[in-house]
């Protein structure tokens, strides 16, 4: 006789049976034992099989060459030159991580993921806030009546920024550049939160967010919290956020997540066949510094299955002090090698007045000088 359970998959989908096998004449006088006995270890084999979990390792590869015709110089706050170098991350950020998921039945789900930031460049932690782990490491229960995370994670906010962005929040050239040129990492990489978001329900999905600042006696320090509401219908869909967060709190990182603003946001986007439209109004309003408005706008057109051409326009304007104003434009395309492999290129300008220091990249160029900088990125990049 013979007993095969069921297949375990690792992250790889890899099969691993275990069988096992008998002849008949060798176990014949015991043949009532090991019927029970194995019969017993079939099925309590399946019925922990029906909670299954599995862990994925993922990631993403990027490297480009930048060039831009100004640089800031740090010290003087004046222009360095010119600069052409490699750089990590001209589309997206290097990244790896563990993600993982456990049914434990009616309907609900476990999840977890951490994700680190590395630079290709020199292989050191980089981007997210320079920890390990230090984009996300949050675990989560999922069911019918949404999802409850606690941990590291993005915001409500940060998130639909990225979703009304024409150019997904590229490192070169896109609102992402803005707004970390606003507020460095508050609002996207949020310590010590727990948030809930809501099921669609007739379009509708809601999400909230509540971040501790981690400072006994002190609940006012580092304290951050957001919420954002999002209606599709059809192909039209709006979005709507805002952000609140206080200085300090205790948060051990070298990149500054606990910058003491104010964050709003108002979007759309329509899809009208391989053609997606959006546009968007962010105000970052920081603490004794800018109170800036950026309206923003642009699209991506699929071209055709393998490429992509995308653009968007962003105008920033300081309430404070209108004379510090800025336009940042930049248009990118991708050519899909495969559905791991891309290769990208994108040019861009920023024109900055008064001021404002808008950058053309996250990577080598967050900050910019007065007056017009151009840039350029070529890359390559690999998600595994």
């Amino acid at each position: 006789m013979s007993c095969v359970t069921r297949s375990i998959w690792t992250s790889q989908k890899i099969r691993h049976p275990f069988q096992c096998s008998f002849k008949e004449a060798t176990v014949r006088s015991y043949f009532p034992l090991w019927c029970i006995a194995i019969a017993c270890l079939c099925t309590l084999h399946s019925a922990g099989a029906r909670a299954q979990s599995n862990v994925t390792l993922f990631g993403v590869v990027d490297a480009g060459l930048l060039y831009t015709s100004k640089t800031l110089d740090p010290k003087t706050g004046g222009n360095a030159g010119k600069q052409f170098a490699l750089i990590d991350g001209q589309s997206s950020f290097s990244q790896f991580g563990l993600s993982g998921t456990e049914d434990i039945g009616g309907g609900y789900k476990i999840k977890f993921r951490l994700l680190s930031g590395i630079s290709i460049a020199n292989g050191g932690f980089n981007h997210c806030n320079g920890n390990l782990f230090g984009c996300e490491a949050w675990i989560a229960i999922e069911g019918d009546t949404g999802q409850l995370k606690a941990g590291l994670q993005y915001s409500p906010f940060f998130l639909a920024v990225y979703d009304t962005d024409p150019r997904s929040l590229s490192l070169f050239g896109s609102s992402g550049v803005l707004l970390v040129d606003n507020v460095l990492g508050t609002s996207v990489f949020n310590a010590n939160a727990i948030s809930y978001t809501s099921p669609v329900v007739a379009g509708l999905q809601g999400s909230v967010m509540y971040a501790f600042g981690g400072i006994a006696g002190n609940f006012q320090a580092g304290r951050q919290y957001a919420a954002s509401l999002k209606y599709t219908i059809g192909k039209l869909t709006i979005n709507a956020a805002f952000y609140d967060g206080n200085g300090g709190g205790n948060v051990p990182s070298p990149i500054p997540t606990t910058v003491a603003f104010v964050g709003r946001l108002l979007g759309v986007a329509y899809q009208a066949g391989s053609i997606t439209v959006k546009a968007s109004v962010v105000n970052y309003k920081v603490a004794g510094s800018f109170n800036n408005y950026v309206y923003g706008g642009g699209l991506t057109w699929l071209v055709m299955p393998d490429v992509d051409v995308n653009g968007g326009v962003w105008v920033t304007s300081d309430r404070n002090q209108t004379s510090n104003h800025s336009v940042l434009a930049a248009l990118g395309t991708n050519y899909f090698l495969s559905k791991s492999t891309t290769l990208y290129a994108q040019v861009g300008l920023v024109d900055n007045h008064g001021a404002m220091n808008t950058g053309l990249s996250l990577s080598g160029a967050l900050f910019g000088v007065k007056g017009t900088t151009v840039g350029a990125t070529i890359g390559i990049r690999h998600s595994f």
